[in-house]
């Protein structure tokens, strides 16, 4: 049985064709026909796997963190991989536009997002990953991310809004996604800020059917922004008239963590730092569920169970 990619990836069919037809054409008409009927039954088109890859940082866009690091390398080894990607994540302040050819993308935006019975327009941008044939989208808003820090003011005091950010930015995602009408294979998600989608996704948006196949998978950083004040998060995360009971999961003695939470809605885990190794192991976090562990080496690549964990994935029936 022949294997090729489906038309438009890579070779197109005609050229499939083309090649065959070349090295193995028959001077009989009727047994070229023969032929030719029996390549097309036994021909499998694969079809690349879609990822929707939500970050809440990424370099070159934002610098200087561990997170932002380490997600960087991930786009070109998922592409080479097979995988087609979308790639989302917020437009902060600091992200210089000129520097980067930011532009908007009219068909996308204009989209007005409820939070809290209060609406706040979406704006989506696009740009180049340096060096690669990958985009990046944007998600742009003035109230939410204009600011030129990221979760902490100049002072280091946590920004009360946090919890807002997080219910705009990742329902904004699952907005942007149904724009697209792209239905994700694999929703893979980076960061505390992205840590709500999971949780819209199988439940806000249960009834979405992009997203009825998709298998999600977490992405577990260090980072003390994860910790937010009960009351706001309860106010703020019940989108869609979403039921308290669903943000219980995200609670804990102190408050909230969104770790926890969104460890519970996912399909799978990554961890991406022994300090939340540790801590996931402690608080259980990790429900039995497929989980991957990155360590930081002088010598290697840490990324190298990646591919085979994202595939094994999808193997698995969503529930």
């Amino acid at each position: 049985m022949m294997v090729c990619e489906k038309p438009g990836k890579f070779f197109s069919f005609q050229a499939w064709l083309f090649l065959y037809f070349c090295a193995t054409f028959p001077a009989d008409t009727a047994d070229y026909l023969t032929r030719l009927e029996n390549f097309s039954q036994n021909t499998v088109y694969m079809e690349k796997k879609r990822l929707l890859f939500v970050t809440q940082e990424m370099e070159p866009y934002t610098e200087g963190n561990f997170i932002s690091y380490l997600v960087a390398q991930l786009p070109k080894l998922l592409h080479d991989n097979g995988y087609d990607l979308r790639i989302l994540m917020p437009r902060y302040g600091i992200v210089n536009e000129r520097r980067h050819r930011l532009h908007e993308v009219v068909r996308l935006s204009g989209m007005n997002i409820i939070v809290d019975d209060d609406d706040y327009p979406l704006i989506i941008k696009v740009a180049s990953m340096p060096n690669h044939r990958l985009q990046v989208y944007f998600l742009d808003n003035e109230d939410f991310f204009k600011r030129k820090t990221l979760f902490e003011d100049e002072n280091g005091q946590i920004f009360e809004d946090n919890p807002d950010r997080a219910a705009f930015f990742c329902k904004g995602v699952v907005e942007t996604v149904k724009k697209f009408g792209w239905a994700p294979d694999i929703v893979l998600c980076h960061g505390w800020l992205s840590g709500l989608l999971p949780l819209y996704i199988r439940h806000a948006y249960r009834m979405e059917p992009l997203f009825a196949h998709s298998q999600i998978i977490y992405g577990v950083y260090d980072a003390p922004y994860e910790r937010l004040d009960k009351e706001r998060f309860k106010q703020k995360a019940a989108i869609n008239n979403l039921q308290e009971e669903y943000l219980e999961p995200y609670f804990t003695e102190e408050g909230v963590s969104v770790h926890k939470g969104a460890c519970y809605y996912s399909d799978a885990i990554i961890l991406a730092e022994s300090g939340v190794q540790q801590q996931a192991e402690q608080m259980g976090w990790t429900h039995n569920k497929p989980t991957l562990v990155w360590h930081q080496e002088e010598n290697g690549n840490m990324f190298e169970g990646l591919p085979d964990f994202l595939r094994q994935l999808s193997e698995v029936e969503v529930a």
